[in-house]
């Protein structure tokens, strides 16, 4: 059987299925179907890979291994997804080790949805690392990783190979252009594949293969994500039910109208679907990922669909599939003519970010102030340093330094003491208190209009976007990754653990 890796190496335009796993056991109803539907899948020359989700929209879910061990023999690659909400790092390594173990060798990593519903009420988010800190842990135990403090030991090697997504169908530039510069790192992380978020506008489809050739990323395979609507779906992602997905009111009210046929608008949402299929191979996508379909014959009746169009369909569907956002920024200007986007740079991305209310006297005291204290061997540096090093105190610094800058952290960021500090490469913004997923190498893909998916603030990564661009560097956003945490410094300095080089600057 051909891996994951050839099937995407070899020319032609490659298929993958979504299956989602259901709470309860393997036996349970809903699991034996989406056992039985990923077996008949298997059967179909079409499909190239089948996909299975990991607690798909934060509920708790039967693990994809389990389905997957099922459809393992059955000729037909698996991808598993992976997420960080459920599992600190070294959950997330276990789970690493089990899947290899188990023969799974391709992984999508994701951070994941904000936990929902269960037993009693909301479960507590882990979120110990995101999407780059997984990618990045990964590649360790793909290169074969070494531990132990007295004695080194190198573990056998893995050998996954790794995908990753991007939330292109932002509404605006201080959303969408921190989800690029994620891309690029989560890329540099390994990522091998990008499978990119719902969305149902023609134009940012196209816009994420001009950011592809605008950064010479060509050998990355990018995969269009195409979600077979329904009358239950339409309503969901029209409410912002499921975090990052957009359909927007134009595209609802069509559905609506569709909804009103005898078929109850299953014809429709079916065609759609093969058109949606048809743009991202004419866009030049490397495959569809297609997901919302749940049995063999919808599936074949999509592709039948699929396979009728000519060549240059592709273009017409174009202009039907224009539901963008209003006021919606593209990274690239818009072609007119052929509704889809330009090479051309948005030359609003290229010019000096206006002074907004994030951009106040908080941010320029605390960049001033980090320059005095910690650029190494000016300023303060080398006092702060060497105070550190006579000090004894388990806080890494002495006791009077600590009081003190605890107070004024606590006072300007709301710090919460974890002793790693994070609020240099967030333009002086706390992940630890600002951010519900505590998301230290850039935007989860949840957010709504720049509104974070679980608190009703801006996006901190929206908001350092925003004070980055005012200084002309938004190129530099994303420059620290990756920032996997040390938890073993909560309580003590951060200047301290800095200067004596610690933390993760160092790290």
């Amino acid at each position: 059987m051909a891996t994951l890796q050839n099937i995407l190496n070899t020319s032609g335009f490659k298929i993958g299925v979504e299956l989602v796993s259901s709470r309860g056991t393997i036996t349970q109803e809903k699991n034996q179907k989406a056992i039985h539907f990923g077996e008949q899948l298997c059967e179909q020359e079409s499909v190239d890979w089948i996909s299975i989700t990991d607690n798909a929209g934060g509920y708790p879910a039967i693990s994809p291994t389990d389905i997957g061990k099922f459809l393992q023999s059955k000729g037909k690659e698996i991808i598993i997804h992976l997420t960080c909400k459920d599992y600190n790092r070294n959950g997330l390594e276990a789970k690493a080790w089990e899947l290899s173990s188990d023969g799974f060798s391709n992984i999508l990593a994701i951070t994941g949805d904000y936990p929902a519903t269960g037993i009693k009420g909301i479960a507590k988010p882990v979120f110990d690392i995101d999407s780059i800190g997984l990618l990045y842990s990964l590649k360790q135990l793909n290169n074969g990783l070494d531990i132990g403090k007295k004695k080194e030991i190198r573990l056998n090697k893995t050998n996954f190979y790794l995908g990753a997504v991007v939330s292109n169908f932002k509404k605006n530039e201080n959303e969408l252009i921190p989800q690029y510069l994620k891309l690029l790192k989560k890329i540099e992380m390994g990522a091998n594949f990008i499978i990119n978020q719902v969305g149902y506008d023609a134009a940012k489809m196209s816009e994420l293969i001009q950011f592809q050739k605008y950064k010479n990323l060509e050998h990355i395979h990018m995969i269009g994500n195409v979600f077979m609507l329904s009358n239950f779906t339409v309503n969901l992602f029209h409410k912002n039910r499921i975090p990052g997905v957009i359909l927007t009111k134009p595209l609802q009210e069509k559905c609506l109208q569709e909804i009103q046929s005898n078929d109850r608008g299953k014809s429709f949402f079916l065609e759609l679907a093969a058109k949606m299929l048809a743009i991202y191979k004419g866009l030049g996508y490397k495959g569809g990922y297609l997901g919302g379909v749940h049995n063999i014959e919808d599936y074949k009746r999509i592709m039948k669909i699929f396979a009728s169009y000519g060549n240059d369909d592709w273009k017409e569907f174009v202009l039907e599939l224009q539901y963008k956002q209003s006021n919606e920024f593209f990274m690239f200007e818009k072609d007119a003519v052929t509704g889809l986007t330009s090479s051309t740079l948005n030359p609003i991305l290229l010019e000096k970010g206006k002074r907004t209310e994030h951009v106040n006297m908080n941010y320029t005291i605390s960049k001033r102030f980090h320059k005095i204290l910690f650029t190494k061997s000016k300023g303060l540096y080398n006092t702060g340093k060497n105070l550190c090093k006579k000090s004894n105190s388990k806080l890494n610094a002495p006791k009077w330094l600590y009081a003190l800058e605890q107070t004024g952290k606590k006072f300007l960021f709301d710090c919460q003491d974890c002793g790693d500090c994070s609020l240099q490469e967030i333009a002086y913004l706390c992940p630890e208190s600002q951010c519900a997923k505590n998301q230290r190498n850039g935007p989860c893909g949840g957010t709504l209009n720049t509104k974070c998916e679980v608190k009703d603030i801006d996006c901190i990564w929206a908001r350092a976007y925003d004070r980055t661009k005012y200084n002309g560097d938004i190129w530099k956003l994303l420059e620290h990754v990756p920032v996997i945490q040390n938890h073993d410094l909560e309580g003590t300095s951060s200047w301290g653990n800095f200067w004596l080089e610690k933390d993760h600057c160092t790290n």
